[in-house]
């Protein structure tokens, strides 16, 4: 082979042999990203067995594995093309994709047909179905020269028995193309045909042969940008027990956030979910005055609260919400209606949380408890896809300690670590780190509630984008929240990042120049009102000298007096308030 970098970005002519008359239509004129060309040439510098290639959602993998398995095709280095998926709709997508290379994939295979058509290059199948007969697929992988693509890889170390089944299965394979969009797990199960190499630290990590990440793909413009607005608010629940519980999500004094409150946010029949609802709804109408087919997603923890929303959606936006269980025999008919359609809104359980590609999503609401990183980059990844230059995606979130930090994170390079300690501290709640990864409890019902929810409302907290913040606590449908949701669907993130300074400076001033209210006849209204201009106005000074919120609160009670902010008294309270409003306008 030669040592001259390989180039890939037109290949007809080349392609065309009379010697294989089936083999005219493989390859495709289509031009590919550089880092795909990249990856190729990588790959053909030693064409290992196994090769690992972690890119980031929406960069197209499907593409460079077509593009790689035309060309070993055509070079006959293999003869038969296995695509191994997490879902049956993912097989079907393949096969869509792989007709338009040339590559002829039956994404209908049931292991009780016992061997492939000899009419196909190759089938599509699940680990699930690999899982359930692996001598089958082992024998039919031995059969002929085989390219094996395992197609978000991860998933292969759901269960023990996945693990050993697709080692078992793809074992003889000749050549195998490990995908990933999430190179790393939520738990120490190794993933097939990976390689592991110890650190410093005494932990092993994956080691991949090709990273395209996030952060690469953002620069290239081959993804969005994300905003991330998260909400905040006040939760009440009765316990099993009886206990009239409270919390608040988003404030300093409420790290230890509980599952119940989490959960209490997003029951259908409080207020928080409705009042998010709605602003997104207002977020997707403002995307689409200039992207007029941007569709919204809202991603529910389980079956009957994914009707419950699309109800609730419906009578925002007067028009049909498309819904998405994966036991539905048309799940995978409606994804692609609504992929081709321009509707608004689809509503799905985590079935739609990776793999599926519908390009022109533009505004998600992460309605769900699930916590994992993994679940968390998956379901991100659907809103990523670019279409066009200055596309930005927005995603509405609670505003929960560790939502904000994977959010923060997401242009983090992660590689999965084997015996590596558990930190709890990183750990929110052992009943919310679900395994979503794991295919079979995709749209499973959520146990019931071990405790009643009460009341939920709403508050806009702030704006994440890239690494910054911006703004503070509102009520939603003033016109400081709508300042935010009104950005623009179509600017490059340097204009972005210019708008959202500009508009955390207005919403400062207004905030500032807000009266003291004059208290009403409910005593603890006032004082929660109270709380929250103080809270707002400590998130301006903070922002301003760059201090923690601990440090200006520390600071307003230094000077004016007091215990802390939970237990001051209303007057206590006011002249914090106008102490800072003093030094916001020093």
């Amino acid at each position: 082979m030669s040592s001259e970098p390989q180039h890939y970005g037109s290949w007809a002519a080349d392609h065309l042999s009379p010697a294989y008359p089936e083999r005219a239509a493989w390859g495709t004129t289509q031009t590919l990203r550089a880092w795909q060309q990249e990856a190729l040439t990588k790959y053909f510098e030693r064409e290992p067995r196994d090769f690992l290639a972690a890119a980031t959602p929406g960069a197209g993998k499907t593409t460079f594995a077509l593009r790689l398995a035309s060309e070993l095709l055509r070079r006959g280095a293999v003869r038969r093309v296995t695509v191994v998926a997490p879902t049956e709709h993912l097989k079907t997508q393949w096969a869509d994709a792989a007709a338009r290379a040339g590559i002829r994939l039956d994404p209908e295979f049931r292991n009780a047909h016992g061997e492939a058509a000899r009419h196909y290059h190759g089938v599509a199948v699940t680990y699930a179905q690999v899982a359930a007969r692996p001598a089958l697929h082992e024998r039919m992988t031995r059969s002929a020269d085989s390219l094996v693509i395992l197609d978000e890889v991860h998933h292969a170390g759901d269960a023990l028995s996945w693990g050993d089944a697709v080692r078992e299965a793809f074992a003889p394979a000749t050549r195998r193309l490990s995908l990933t969009g999430t190179p790393f797990r939520s738990d120490d199960a190794p993933i097939p045909f990976v390689e592991y190499a110890p650190a410093a630290d005494g932990v092993r990590y994956s080691a991949t042969d090709y990273d395209y990440g996030y952060a690469r793909a953002l620069a290239d413009h081959v993804v969005r940008p994300v905003l991330f607005m998260a909400y905040a608010g006040t939760m009440e629940w009765r316990t099993s027990m009886g206990e009239q519980m409270r919390a608040t999500l988003g404030h300093e004094d409420a790290k230890d956030i509980t599952s119940a409150a989490w959960r209490t946010a997003l029951d259908p029949g409080g207020t928080w979910i409705q009042q998010v609802l709605r602003s997104a709804d207002a977020r997707l109408t403002q995307v689409r005055e200039l992207v007029p087919d941007a569709g919204g997603l809202v991603i529910a923890t389980d079956q009957a609260q994914a009707r419950q929303y699309a109800q609730i959606l419906e009578g925002l936006c007067r028009e049909k919400v498309t819904v998405v269980l994966s036991d539905d025999a048309g799940a995978s008919a409606r994804i692609e209606e609504f992929s081709a359609a321009e509707s608004r809104w689809m509503v799905a359980v985590r079935m739609v949380s990776e793999g599926v590609d519908v390009p022109r999503l533009s505004v998600g609401v992460y309605a769900t408890s699930s916590a994992t990183p993994l679940f968390f980059a998956q379901a991100i990844g659907r809103f990523v896809r670019s279409r066009r230059r200055g596309e930005t995606a927005t995603v509405f979130l609670p505003s929960v300690p560790v939502l904000l930090q994977l959010a923060a994170e997401l242009e983090r390079q992660r590689d999965h670590a084997l015996g590596k300690p558990t930190d709890d501290d990183e750990l929110l709640d052992d009943s919310l780190m679900e395994a979503a990864e794991k295919p079979d409890k995709e749209d499973r019902e959520e146990a019931p509630f071990t405790w009643q929810p009460l009341s939920s409302a709403a508050t806009f907290d702030k704006v994440l984008f890239g690494d910054q913040e911006f703004g503070q606590l509102v009520e939603p449908g003033t016109d400081e929240e709508l300042d935010f949701i009104g950005i623009p669907g179509i600017l490059e993130p340097e204009e972005v990042s210019e708008m959202l300074q500009r508009r955390q400076r207005r919403q400062a001033s207004r905030i500032a120049e807000k009266p003291v209210q004059p208290q009403p006849d409910a005593l603890f209204r006032s004082l929660r009102e109270d709380r929250q201009l103080l809270n707002a106005l400590v998130s301006i000074v903070a922002k301003k000298r760059k201090q923690t919120h601990g440090m200006v609160h520390a600071e307003a009670r230094r000077v004016c007096g007091g215990p802390e902010v939970a237990k001051a008294s209303m007057q206590q309270l006011r002249d914090r308030i106008q102490y800072l409003r003093r030094a916001i306008d020093a």
